[in-house]
């Protein structure tokens, strides 16, 4: 499995963040990679969300309802 390292010179963050993984009963490095794999899988969901909005706009929704003639929506008889 292949490791990154990540550079933070807070020693403070790194402090509460050790302390907020032994509270979950788990490793810093545990809840990054949680933190990532949280954060990619909400990216492709947006990413399957956004193609699929976007090929229901290009294929049209259909609400019901009759189209109206031309000349009657621009002659003003709508109000």
């Amino acid at each position: 499995m292949p490791n990154i390292t990540i550079k933070i010179d807070d020693e403070k963050l790194i402090l509460q963040a050790k302390v907020m993984a032994a509270k979950k009963g788990t490793s810093l490095s545990a809840l990054l990679r949680q933190y990532l794999e949280d954060l990619v899988a909400k990216d492709e969901e947006y990413e399957r969300a956004k193609r699929t909005a976007l090929q229901d706009i290009k294929q049209g929704l259909n609400l019901g309802g009759t189209a109206l003639p031309r000349e009657e929506i621009y002659d003003g008889r709508l109000g």
